[in-house]
């Protein structure tokens, strides 16, 4: 095929490509460009997602009418002049092609006023193709509306996701803007609903709690350092606080919004040894340095950056963040408790199992023999041998293999496993799990039975999620009244709960809400068929008692006993192991009893 040049149009729309990818791309370039034009109100408003519109309205500095057409040409811009100016940016942008692009896939009109002017002017622009500018009433500033957003490139209108997802980029890229420019005012619009408003006075932590809730905010730790001609401010979550994924490390250079890896790795080395395996903090760190210091013009999207110094940045912020959690985490010790006299529990426990006071059985070795003795229904008891495959079977009346035989209760190792006898050896059952398996199988059986009992509380409780959190529970409306909850809007991202299920009797109704909506860590693979099982298993996970928990042995037994009822009791809803089984011959072997075989 002979070569030739690509027309206008189709150049214009390759082009666009790269930098609009979807309706947040465009909410991107358009707040960027309202910051460098010094906007303290910037007003976004969208519709379907972004699919029928976005409109941004800033108070900046406005564009005059005469300039206003050159504005929405390609690689036409005021912030850069010759070649050397690319290592100094001190802008946001710098290309020239955010609006051309725009403008290219979608119908857009540009309304703006300068100060100086006693009017504004507007101009459309419809796939790429502009009008004459025309005179119009219009404030200080400018006022982009886009609409029909992909319109004329159906391929790439396919490929967006559902409202949802959509909606929740376009919140996640704002809140993070928000936070970045503290001194400007954001209010963002979908619909008729505003789902975020930030007040600019400057106060970053009130801007955390706006976003993440109040009780996340006052958890965060404030991090701020200098060195040479750098300096890192903003917040890290404690260790207590993490995430499942890594979305939520966000960072800004010079006030522009990048995703470097090698920044994340700094961070996650800062936190080494402190986080569990999979966990992530909640980080929004602010890296100022010399523009001279970084390359910004690497990917088209600008969200990647070169460090002219990057292993002397990474160690500045690895230094820097390691402070900050040092300075603010006690040194953790060891109790004598769990080593001597048993641990009481700090406050009782009232979810899911019949709490009640009791005693701790005690272990104890004679003549070779383990022995159990407590003040308990068992009395004093001594394994001599166990009973064959055949006779636990017969006894438990179910499979060994999916079942549990009868236990008998040991006690209870760093409060957070429970040690049990059984006929064929010795158990270990992680607290958690086993609970969380207990909760899960009753309330899926009132659920299936259509016969949840709900308990009123004496006091609605008032829960606040992040704007992209609560679009997701509105949508899990349905299936969490199902379970026994009532929970209903009240206010802008803000939810009341009248009741709950009385099988959470005493839980904390935010956290039920919040595990519906944070991303979870546990592999949900055996229940993503399921919705309604999957919320129900996030729901019971959350509320179920916690590894650190000290329990009475009652509590301990009944938990047992519940468990040893489950269907599926060897694993959570999450296919987590809840038990370890070291049979009488393993634990013969390992103490030198039996020879190796």
């Amino acid at each position: 095929m002979p070569i030739r040049l690509l027309s206008s149009e189709v150049s214009s729309q390759i082009a666009a490509g790269e930098v609009v990818e979807r309706p947040a791309s465009v909410v991107k370039e358009l707040t960027e460009n309202s910051l460098d034009a010094g906007a303290k109100n910037v007003s976004i408003s969208v519709a379907d997602a972004g699919r029928t519109l976005i409109e941004v309205a800033d108070d900046g500095h406005g564009i005059p009418a005469g300039e206003l057409e050159l504005a929405a040409a390609r690689h036409a811009t005021s912030k850069l002049i010759q070649s050397d100016d690319l290592f100094h940016i001190q802008t946001l942008g710098f290309r020239g092609e955010a609006l051309a692009s725009i403008g290219s896939v979608s119908q857009m009109s540009i309304t703006s006023r300068v100060e100086s002017a006693n009017e504004g002017a507007r101009l459309k622009v419809d796939g790429g193709i502009a009008s004459k500018v025309e005179k119009v009433g219009a404030p200080i500033g400018t006022v982009v509306r886009v609409e029909n957003l992909f319109y004329n490139v159906p391929a790439r209108l396919k490929f967006l996701k559902t409202d949802t997802t959509e909606r929740r980029a376009i919140d996640s890229l704002v809140t993070r803007y928000a936070l970045a420019y503290p001194n400007v005012r954001f209010k963002v619009t979908d619909g008729k609903q505003v789902t975020l408003q930030t007040a600019g006075d400057g106060d970053r932590r009130a801007i955390l709690a706006a976003l993440y809730g109040v009780d996340v905010a006052k958890q965060m730790l404030e991090v701020m350092a200098t060195e040479e001609n750098m300096t890192i401010t903003g917040f890290i979550s404690p260790v207590s606080l993490t995430r499942s994924n890594r979305r939520e490390l966000t960072f800004f250079i010079n006030g522009r919004w990048v995703q470097e890896i090698s920044l994340n790795s700094a961070l996650l080395q800062a936190y080494h040894t402190l986080l569990m395996v999979g966990r992530y903090p909640l980080t929004a760190l602010f890296l100022d340095m010399a523009p001279e210091d970084v390359d910004v013009n690497v990917h088209p999207t600008k969200a990647e950056v070169r460090f002219r110094a990057q292993d002397k940045i990474f160690s500045f912020v690895q230094r820097s963040v390691r402070k900050a959690l040092l300075a603010y985490t006690p040194v953790p010790s060891v109790s004598p408790q769990l080593w001597g006299s048993r641990s009481t529990p700090s406050e009782p426990r009232t979810v899911g199992i019949d709490w009640s006071i009791g005693h701790d059985s005690q272990l104890t070795v004679e003549g070779g023999q383990l022995t159990v003795g407590g003040d308990d229904e068992f009395g004093e008891t001594s394994y001599q041998s166990p009973v064959n495959s055949e006779q636990s079977s017969a006894v438990n009346g179910q499979s060994s293999f999916a079942g549990v035989p009868l236990l008998r209760l040991i006690g209870q190792i760093g409060s957070t496993y429970i040690v049990a006898e059984g006929p064929d050896g010795l158990y270990l059952i992680d607290q958690h799990a086993a609970h969380e398996r207990v909760l899960f199988e009753k309330l899926m059986a009132q659920h299936d039975n259509k016969s949840i009992p709900s308990q009123s509380l004496l006091a609605p409780e008032i829960v606040t999620l992040p704007p992209q959190s609560s679009k997701i529970l509105l949508e899990q409306l349905p299936f969490l009244n199902k379970f026994g909850f009532e929970v209903e809007e009240f206010g802008t991202n803000t939810f009341q709960v009248r009741s709950m299920p009385m099988l959470f009797a005493g839980g904390s109704p935010a956290m039920a809400l919040k595990a519906l909506v944070e991303d979870f860590e546990e592999d949900e693979s055996p229940l993503q068929a399921e919705v309604e099982a999957r919320l129900a298993a996030r729901v019971c996970k959350r509320l179920a008692v916690k590894g650190g928990q000290a329990l009475t042995s009652e509590e301990q037994k009944s938990l047992l006993n519940d468990l040893e009822n489950c269907q599926s009791p060897r694993t959570c809803p999450h296919g987590r192991p809840t038990m370890i089984h070291l049979t009488v011959d393993t634990l013969e072997r390992q103490f030198g009893r039996k020879g190796a075989r």
